[in-house]
């Protein structure tokens, strides 16, 4: 009797270890993606007081302030941490469900047919503003279902659908390769902006479609949250625990897919946040709990600060889509040689 009090009080003794380290990380986090936040409101080219954006912010007109705060700093910032949570939450979504770190909407081509049909609306429809999103986010979903289809056989095994996604997103950047090379040059610089992933120009009217998105995938993916860590198990283990896993998978890809294209629409294919904020959230988790909402923060954190830096801190003015492609080309190689000889998955 005393030896199974002892081994429930050691179980319950380490799930609140476990939950108290989650809620730690979470807090962190949030409170880093919050100074960064703050930061770039405060200081750019210039220094601007904390009073007075707390004054625009409650609708008070500040000269100077409304204009480099209200209408630059704050819209950059919105979209920037928006689209973070998007690619972080996103991608780990796709990397639990196939249980393998390399699958991530960057790799398996769902941002290159979100960035081939934004080429091509751009360049050969001149369509520009919300139409161009909406041809990204319908193009992002079409073609995450056609790797899906392509790589189905009994099931989805998730090397076979990284390999057929690889395969596609080859073939989509010759398209955009060649579309680029037909482009006039009025429409050539709006192509190479969008497709760079930047934050320039950002208005706030952009973030409203980018938070619905959140909300609504997001949603969908935090009430699938239990559902899709038991595939982390492997697929026969979830089911053995109640989970209808074909059922799961569809779901889990149809949000995870929403919100990746919907953050591509917003500000372009921002290199490897959706592949980074996943193993990086793990490495910080460990096995404490979900990785959806310590993804998301980190791919926050990423944009914010890719974006801050690429800024401010360079020698030259950089997209936020460069800084983060530098920082997460050096990690694909080294994630490649760590799966290489050891399998591995989140």
């Amino acid at each position: 009797m005393t030896t199974v009090s002892s081994t429930l009080g050691r179980i319950v003794d380490g799930r609140q270890r476990r939950k108290s380290r989650w809620l730690f990380v979470i807090a962190v986090l949030l409170v880093l993606a919050a100074a960064i936040f703050a930061l770039t409101l405060v200081l750019g080219q210039s220094f601007t007081p904390p009073g007075d954006i707390l004054r625009m912010l409650l609708g008070e007109t500040v000269p100077g302030t409304s204009f480099t705060v209200g209408q630059l700093r704050l819209p950059r910032a919105v979209l920037a941490a928006l689209a973070g949570l998007s690619f972080g939450m996103g991608g780990v979504a796709f990397q639990i469900m196939l249980r393998n770190p390399l699958a991530s909407p960057d790799i398996i081509g769902i941002s290159s047919g979100a960035s081939a049909a934004a080429v091509f609306a751009i360049v050969v429809l001149s369509m520009n503003g919300p139409a161009v999103s909406v041809v990204a986010v319908v193009a992002g979903l079409g073609v995450a279902l056609m790797v899906y289809g392509l790589s189905f056989r009994n099931g989805v095994a998730g090397t076979r659908l990284i390999l057929v996604g690889i395969g596609v997103s080859a073939m989509l950047e010759s398209f955009i390769a060649y579309i680029l090379s037909q482009a006039p040059a009025w429409s050539l610089q709006e192509a190479m902006r969008w497709l760079t992933g930047s934050l320039n120009g950002a208005q706030l009217g952009q973030a409203l479609p980018l938070l619905v998105a959140l909300a609504l995938f997001g949603g969908l993916l935090l009430h699938k949250a239990r559902d899709l860590d038991a595939l982390r198990l492997g697929d026969d283990m979830a089911a053995a625990l109640g989970v209808r896993v074909g059922q799961t998978r569809v779901v889990v890809m149809i949000a995870a897919v929403g919100m990746i294209a919907s953050a591509t629409a917003a500000t372009g294919p921002i290199a490897f946040v959706a592949f980074l904020s996943g193993p990086i959230a793990a490495r910080i988790v460990g096995n404490s709990g979900s990785l959806l909402l310590p993804s998301a923060l980190v791919g926050a954190v990423l944009v914010l600060a890719g974006d801050y830096a690429g800024q401010f801190l360079l020698p030259s003015r950089y997209p936020v889509g460069v800084v983060t492609g530098a920082l997460g080309a050096p990690y694909l190689i080294f994630l490649i040689i760590r799966v290489n000889r050891s399998g591995g998955s989140l």
